[in-house]
C-alpha cells in the first residue's frame, strides 16, 4: 500500500474535502495548493499524477491529530 493509498482511504474514511485537508495542512504550517491534491488522488497512470511522499504523509496525520483532537496542551505546568 503505498502513501497516496493511505490517504485517499483516510479522505473517503473521515469524508473529508480538499478544503478540509488544506486546513489539516495549515495546522502543521504545511503550505499545499488544490492543484497538488489533486494530484495526490489521481490514478498512477496519470500523467498529472504525483507521489506522496513520507514528509507529506507524516505532515498530514500531525495535523489530523490536531484538527480531530485539538492542539496539544502545554505539559510544562509550575507550581508555586
Amino acid at each position: 500500500m503505498t502513501n497516496n493509498d493511505i490517504l485517499k482511504k483516510l479522505r473517503v474514511a473521515l469524508k473529508l474535502t480538499n478544503d478540509d485537508i488544506e486546513k489539516i495542512m495549515a495546522l502543521v504550517d504545511f503550505k499545499v495548493s488544490k492543484s497538488e491534491l489533486g494530484a495526490l488522488f489521481r490514478k498512477e497512470d496519470h500523467p498529472k499524477y504525483m507521489e506522496c511522499g513520507d514528509q507529506f504523509l507524516r505532515n498530514f496525520l500531525n495535523g489530523l491529530i490536531i484538527h480531530l483532537r485539538g492542539p496539544m496542551e502545554n505539559k510544562n505546568h509550575h507550581t508555586k
